[in-house]
């Protein structure tokens, strides 16, 4: 089938479910790194703990090691972990209502498909067939 064969809503409706389905894979990277910097966050940390008050810590900021003091450089981390939590509790929501807005365009597409073959337009039944093959 060809595209000026589709109809226009059809055409309308398949757009808007494969930007769904890039901005659900955008958000999905997007929690992923956030995954792998906490642990990475978490990792920092533990091993931070392990040691004594007074020994030397240096952190990386772009191309130089600082020297930095235990204790700011485990708040600093404290607080990253924070935002990357809130920013995972905000992307989870996001990946929800995308998932529920990309169901809801299936079942328009389903539905406009499905009476485009009852009220006999040869067109949408031949594209609703074509999909399940």
């Amino acid at each position: 089938m060809s595209e000026q064969e589709i109809p226009p809503w059809l055409r309308e409706q398949l757009t808007r479910l494969q930007q769904l389905q890039q901005n659900l894979q955008a958000i999905m990277m997007q929690k992923q790194q956030l995954e792998a910097e906490s642990v990475e966050i978490e990792r920092a940390t533990e091993e931070l703990k392990k040691l004594e008050p007074d020994e030397v810590v240096y952190k990386s900021v772009g191309p130089l090691l600082l020297k930095t003091k235990k204790d700011d450089t485990l708040k600093e981390l404290d607080e990253k972990k924070d935002l990357s939590n809130t920013r995972l509790i905000v992307l989870g929501k996001q990946e929800t209502r995308v998932k529920e807005n990309l169901k809801e365009v299936e079942n328009k597409i389903n539905e406009m498909i499905r009476m485009g073959q009852g009220q006999g337009q040869g067109q949408a039944g031949n594209l609703g067939n074509k999909s399940n093959t």
